[in-house]
């Protein structure tokens, strides 16, 4: 499995609208362009994406932009990896609710990929923006820890 460029992005763009908009700042596009170095019509694509889903709230006027809908606790990275990937199933058969896959009761490969589907699934839904944002913000501070 490989995360898309877009998978990436979407994750870059939730931590960073995460850590920037403290005090409840909305965070424009530009701005998030400039720090993640990401085209702006790119961002466009997927921040449609990301409000489409209620993941992001969007903010018209003056001083518009996006912020989170919810606290950065409350989102997984697999929620956000699966809205913008589409699905992190590792093979075509397991993408949907059911294996519709004519080979599924002969295939001696089956729980060798649901058994990686779950390590997948289990994992990305264990970290969450939180944790991630967490880890920029230390990253940004220089990873100093003091009491």
């Amino acid at each position: 499995m490989k995360i898309s460029t877009r998978g990436r992005y979407a994750l870059r763009t939730m931590i960073d609208i995460a850590v920037n908009s403290d005090g409840g700042r909305n965070i424009t596009i530009k701005e998030i362009s400039q720090r993640q170095n990401i085209s702006v019509k790119y961002l466009e694509q997927i921040v449609s994406v990301l409000s489409k889903a209620r993941l992001l709230r969007s903010i018209r006027g003056a001083h518009g932009g996006y912020r989170l809908s919810r606290r950065p606790e409350d989102y997984t990275v697999g929620e956000i990896l699966r809205l913008a990937e589409g699905g992190l199933a590792p093979v075509e058969c397991l993408d949907t609710e059911e294996n519709l896959c004519p080979r599924r009761w002969s295939c001696s490969t089956l729980a060798f990929w649901e058994g990686l589907d779950k390590v997948i699934r289990d994992y990305v839904d264990s970290v969450t923006l939180a944790d991630l944002t967490r880890k920029e913000r230390e990253a940004r501070s220089g990873g100093e820890y003091c009491i």
